[in-house]
């Protein structure tokens, strides 16, 4: 008997979730809208998830609603938390039965290889699966799968306490660390540097 199969047969649907709501203050300039390849990243990311996801949706602000295109699906910020979990959250509530591949929208080198790594190394027994840097011990809950298990703790983490980081939230639960292959894909983009360096890479591998 294949486990790991039966395993993600019996899991909870997955749907993707692009975190684009964020207020880009470091960068100056709405990070869901830069471009790396050849398009708004939080497009690309969309299409990214769209390759492995039975839906998918951009986590916005509700005054970013007139910038989005025809035929990607939203879902406005509740805003009943702060920080990431407003978006991750949010999605929650309107889904509550699924698992959620969340994304942020500054990862720029975060590639299809990557996420197809992640959805093949899920655990749906676990409260999450998780990208994390190699030497570190920290999840990365912005390129995780949440298992709608996870998310429902989440909301009892959040109610009964004042934290508000993902990042501990997911360290004091059971979470399987997955490792990327390609460790450049956790690359956080959030200043005109950053972005300058990452567009420098992208096309370096281009020319190669």
């Amino acid at each position: 008997m294949n486990t790991k199969t039966d395993a993600h047969a019996a899991a909870p649907k997955l749907y993707g979730l692009v975190l684009a709501g964020g207020s880009s203050s470091r960068m100056g300039h709405d990070k869901g809208v830069l471009e790396y390849h050849g398009m708004p990243q939080r497009e690309y990311v969309y299409q990214l998830l769209n390759k492995v996801c039975e839906k998918v949706f951009l986590g916005i602000q509700k005054h970013q609603l007139d910038t989005i295109p025809k035929g990607l699906a939203t879902i406005v910020d509740l805003d009943e938390v702060e920080g990431p979990f407003n978006g991750i959250m949010s999605a929650h509530e309107a889904y509550p039965e699924v698992a959620w591949l969340v994304l942020a929208c500054d990862l720029p080198l975060m590639d299809l290889k990557a996420v197809e790594q992640l959805v093949k190394e899920r655990d749906p027994k676990t409260f999450a699966t998780a990208f994390m840097a190699k030497g570190t011990t920290e999840p990365e809950p912005l390129a995780c799968i949440w298992e709608p298990a996870g998310l429902r703790r989440a909301k009892k983490y959040l109610s009964a306490s004042e934290g508000r980081s993902p990042k501990r939230f997911l360290s004091e639960v059971d979470v399987k660390a997955v490792v990327p292959s390609n460790g450049r894909v956790l690359y956080n983009a959030n200043a005109v540097e950053d972005y300058e360096w990452a567009k420098n890479q992208l096309k370096g591998q281009e020319g190669s």
